[in-house]
């Protein structure tokens, strides 16, 4: 993958808690990082003024030896009439999975951590 991008996970919590949480499931071949002690979560709307997290995707690009915020989900900050957020549906599979059942995604189901 690393060819043509770089998928890096970004999770504010001290790092070692991460990477204890990613080897019990495994996930040993992506790039994690903590943002416990920098300002990227409010650069890059990843919290609110209250340091509230928000699920947040966004695209950097290297050009011309710099990196640049490329793209940001911004619509994660528009309330629908339904009240769900939906600014990742494109790149998160599984509601589009629900979406094609006769019930929908619902409106009382989020995914957990751990079942």
């Amino acid at each position: 993958m690393t060819q043509r991008s770089n998928l890096v996970i970004v999770a504010k919590s001290p790092i070692q808690r991460i990477m204890e949480f990613a080897r019990g499931r495994g996930w040993n071949k992506i790039r994690i990082v903590s943002s416990s002690k920098n300002n990227y979560n409010k650069d890059y709307f990843a919290e609110d003024e209250k340091e509230d997290q928000m699920p947040m995707a966004n695209v950097f690009v290297k050009k011309d030896g710099a990196i640049h915020h490329f793209w940001g989900s911004e619509l994660l900050y528009v309330k629908n009439q339904g009240g769900d957020q939906r600014h990742v549906d494109m790149i998160w599979p599984l509601w589009n999975l629900f979406d094609l059942t006769p019930e929908g995604r619902g409106t009382d189901w989020y995914p957990k951590l751990s079942y």
